[in-house]
């Protein structure tokens, strides 16, 4: 089924004007992990996380088409979605940076297939890699969720550019 539309009509806001929008939805914010070919290990923050179905379960998130770390995301079969609990501030803003070793000093476990997940998540995800879209100037990561599990607890929330938690 081909379900793409033709162009949008004109715009009459720029970039920065879309940003500050934009920032009025408030996001949960997540630390997608993998595991490289050298047993190294790479994450990011990223706030573009959602779901997309039940059966089979999928998820989706987003990654800038320019980043360092797609090539990385797009060709490795598994990654971990890393839902933040408050009080994980921290480690948003290290994964946000470039970093030598973001990993060094914080707890982490290994997935079943070596990825890592970060101790205290709210919630995280191992997916396998189904799918991917190039838009815009991102690209769009379908996973398939082949494990998963849940701490119930307050959530790291990112707003107006700020963090803040849900009570």
């Amino acid at each position: 089924m081909n379900i793409r539309s033709p162009r949008a009509t004109e715009r009459d806001f720029d970039s920065a004007h879309f940003r500050q929008a934009l920032s009025q939805f408030a996001t949960g914010v997540t630390v997608i992990t993998t595991r490289l070919a050298d047993g190294s290990f790479r994450g990011l923050t990223a706030s573009s996380f959602n779901s997309v179905s039940l059966d089979p379960p999928l998820v989706l998130w987003s990654l800038g088409a320019r980043a360092n770390s797609l090539p990385i995301f797009s060709g490795n079969s598994h990654y971990v979605i890393n839902v933040l609990a408050a009080g994980q501030e921290e480690l948003a803003l290290r994964f946000s940076r470039r970093s030598e070793d973001p990993f060094a000093g914080i707890d982490y476990m290994l997935s079943r297939t070596g990825q890592p997940i970060l101790k205290g998540a709210a919630a995280w995800f191992e997916c396998h890699n189904r799918s991917r879209y190039p838009e815009g100037d991102h690209v769009i990561f379908v996973g398939e969720v082949e494990e998963c599990e849940v701490e119930p607890q307050p959530a790291l929330l990112f707003h107006g550019g700020r963090f803040g938690v849900t009570p």
